[in-house]
């Protein structure tokens, strides 16, 4: 999530949030929070609607889960509080959804598979059953067994 958004959330300014951030610096490594570069921000700003004369003056912060939650021990509104509980609800239905989703893909694949197996199992039987009604149409002649009796005798 950008600081933007959720200094939005929180109801404080976005610069607050990243001052209170940068007097925390050591509570926020990299796997918490990491800056966008410049080729980021402009396919996040081509893809809002943005003022050519407003907007941001620095690159935003984007905070992973584990940034929003160390979020909470240092802005200690009740409302930071709400909000933070709301956001990791939201991030553990992601999770749950993305759990469910990759269940669902596994067991799609599996019935492809499935399925393919019957399918070369199904023409397998059919190239058989060719076979069969191919030799029930040109049957080879049988070769005789038993005595022969010679013409000459």
């Amino acid at each position: 999530m950008l600081d933007k958004d959720l200094a939005e959330l929180y109801e404080v300014e976005t610069r607050a949030l990243n001052q209170a951030v940068s007097r925390n610096n050591e509570r926020f490594p990299a796997a918490f929070m990491f800056q966008l570069n410049q080729q980021e921000f402009d396919i996040l700003k081509s893809q809002f609607v943005t003022s050519s004369w407003g907007g941001t003056r620095k690159l935003p912060n984007a905070y992973t889960e584990q940034g929003v939650a160390m979020l909470s021990s240092i802005l200690r509104s009740k409302k930071a509080i709400q909000v933070n509980i709301q956001i990791m609800m939201i991030f553990t239905r992601v999770r749950e959804m993305l759990v469910d989703t990759i269940s669902l893909r596994l067991d799609v694949e599996n019935i492809k598979r499935k399925l393919e197996n019957q399918n070369k199992n199904i023409e397998l039987v059919f190239s058989y059953l060719d076979e069969l009604m191919e030799k029930q149409e040109n049957p080879m002649p049988r070769k005789q067994i038993g005595f022969k009796i010679s013409p000459d005798k």
